[in-house]
């Protein structure tokens, strides 16, 4: 594990004096990772791609900010979600979901969907509607508390919470009635 560290700490190195091959490595080691990430938060694939661009060009012209070559992955995480963010939070409609008439759904998490393909929760997660989709995605995949949500992407806690309560419940029904449909 050594050695990966290693040549991380090299490639960042010689990426930050402008090495092109260096570059291309590093975008190699993390490209399929933070593209999961840009698609599940826009939901399409033309848009994650032109924000996995944009991501790596940001990331490179201030690499020389990077104090801990060995960071770089959470480094280029987070500009990821924050290039993500402010994406969504220009593109995004918010829909409004009243708990009163959706029945008031129980904190509880059920573990339903680790019996189930996760292609399918990936396919399904990117047909959610956009505010339900950023707020799973953000709680879920990137640990964020309601709070930093509701900070990060100019809401209050609480829409946070409705919106995460409801991309579950429209998960859970869509996914059993793919498996209804084809079993």
């Amino acid at each position: 594990m050594e050695q990966v560290i290693d040549i991380q700490k090299a490639a960042v190195k010689k990426a930050c004096t402008g090495d092109a091959k260096a570059q291309a490595w590093l975008y190699e080691q993390y490209s399929k990772a933070m593209f999961t990430i840009c698609t599940r938060m826009t939901g399409n694939t033309s848009d994650a791609e032109d924000i996995l661009q944009d991501c790596f060009v940001i990331a490179f012209k201030n690499l020389h900010q990077l104090k801990v070559a060995e960071q770089f992955g959470g480094w280029l995480k987070r500009i990821v979600v924050n290039e993500c963010i402010r994406f969504c939070k220009k593109n995004m409609h918010w829909e409004t979901w009243d708990n009163e008439k959706q029945g008031n759904l129980v904190e509880e998490e059920t573990e339903w969907w680790k019996t189930i393909d996760f292609k399918i929760i990936h396919r399904t997660i990117k047909e959610l509607p956009e505010g339900c989709r950023q707020v799973f995605t953000l709680y879920v995949f990137e640990e964020f508390s309601h709070k930093q949500i509701a900070e990060s992407m100019g809401i209050s806690e609480s829409t946070s919470k409705s919106q995460y309560q409801r991309a579950r419940s429209l998960l859970q029904q869509r996914i059993q009635k793919q498996i209804q449909i084809h079993g």
